[in-house]
């Protein structure tokens, strides 16, 4: 990397500065936009699409960010979405389990929630390059050089929050993208909205051989999100995405019901090369966020919330080391020990779930066992999900 750049005696006069540079423009990406675009700092956000725009996603976001959406200044109690707090769990079977969520959340598609912190971001005069792709990151005398489709830039602190696999993931030759992924840890991601007339409150998980599927309202008369996860091999296997829906997923009688409804774009948002392997917080200086830092299994339902947190604490410890209290290599500990803190927990805990998932005897096991112990089922739930990170007195 580094190539491609104007000799070191044109910087100054070429190059265009800011404190934050910040790759990709989902919801950590530009949380962190928001939470920086304060009269002290400049911050430029490149996003490689034009807002709005669908994004593949399970769009039911935990209560834990309520507080901090509206901190960035959503305006979420004028927008009539759903609170959802009760959980269905079913089996091709028929089996079911049925619980209350103590804590809950609500659901808000992506194209509405990323196109609303988008416009907050511009109105608080963040930088926003809409259709800009970065193509080459350098670090050099403690800043970062960054090459992109709109010119040359030069920033303080770079933060990549690019999603689940980039061009940028190549770039920095990350760990996790080296490895050619085996077949059982080769996922593929289908989402669709769909018109149905099924309780706001509630968000569905439905299993099916070598998968599950989440649905949940979203903000629209009878709009309901209906993502699902399934290793790519079993599309392959089933000759494609609309084979796998027929020849699987139907055998799960909740599917097959939803799989007849009314879609309301035909067309399925994919993402393949799902990769739920650790990867690294901080990549040549450059910090991670977001689904860049670490992908949580959907079931947790809490992917959004931890780009939302990560987006306050990183925020609070960048504007630290730009008040000179910290140094960058003290920046980049706290940086690591508190998203390990944060997270690691739930990241564990969905792991263990999303392998006992794909297990449907295990299930069946688990479901009567879940049946009969409102405390376990209530336990379990608790460990996938966190608590309200933001208060008023931040």
């Amino acid at each position: 990397m580094g190539m491609g750049f104007s000799p070191p005696y044109l910087l100054e006069e070429t190059m265009k500065k800011a404190s934050v540079g910040i790759i990709g423009g989902g919801l950590a990406g530009l949380a962190t936009a928001i939470e920086m675009a304060t009269p002290e700092y400049e911050v430029i956000l490149w996003e490689k699409r034009s807002y709005p725009f669908h994004r593949v996603c399970g769009e039911y976001i935990s209560m834990e960010s309520w507080s901090y959406l509206k901190h960035l200044g959503v305006p979420l109690d004028e927008m009539n979405l759903p609170i959802i707090d009760q959980l269905k769990l079913s089996v091709p079977s028929a089996n079911e389990f049925n619980q209350h969520l103590s804590l809950g959340g609500f659901g808000i598609s992506r194209y509405t929630i990323d196109h609303e912190l988008a416009k907050i971001a511009k109105k608080k005069g963040v930088r926003l390059l809409e259709n800009c792709t970065v193509r080459e990151v350098t670090f050099q005398n403690d800043s970062h050089l960054v090459k992109t489709d709109e010119g040359d830039f030069q920033v303080d602190l770079l933060v990549g929050a690019q999603g689940k696999r980039s061009n940028m993931d190549k770039a920095w030759e990350r760990a996790f993208i080296q490895k050619p992924l085996k077949a059982s840890q080769n996922f593929t991601a289908v989402k669709y909205h769909i018109e149905a007339d099924l309780p706001e409150d509630l968000i569905g998980l439905h299993l099916f051989e070598g998968g599950y599927c989440g649905i949940s309202k979203v903000e629209g008369e009878k709009t309901y999100c209906m993502c699902y996860l399934t290793l790519a091999s079993s599309i392959k296997t089933a000759g494609g995405i609309a084979e796998l829906e027929e020849k699987v997923l139907s055998k799960n009688p909740y599917l097959k019901q939803y799989l007849k409804l009314p879609r309301l774009y035909e067309k399925a948002e994919v993402i393949s090369q799902v990769n739920f392997s650790s990867k690294s917080k901080v990549e040549e200086h450059a910090f991670m966020l977001g689904d860049t830092a670490g992908l949580i299994v959907p079931l947790c339902g809490n992917g959004m919330s931890m780009a939302f947190h990560a987006a306050y604490f990183w925020s609070r410890l960048a504007k630290a080391y730009f008040r000179k209290e910290i140094s960058r290599k003290e920046l980049e500990t706290a940086y690591r020990k508190e998203w390990k803190r944060s997270f690691n927990k739930r990241l564990k805990m969905g792991k263990i779930l999303q392998r006992l998932f794909y297990k449907l005897h295990w299930t069946e096991q688990a479901i009567k066992l879940l049946s009969k112990s409102k405390k376990l089922s209530s336990f379990l739930i608790k460990q996938t999900h966190g608590k309200s990170f933001y208060h008023r007195s931040d």
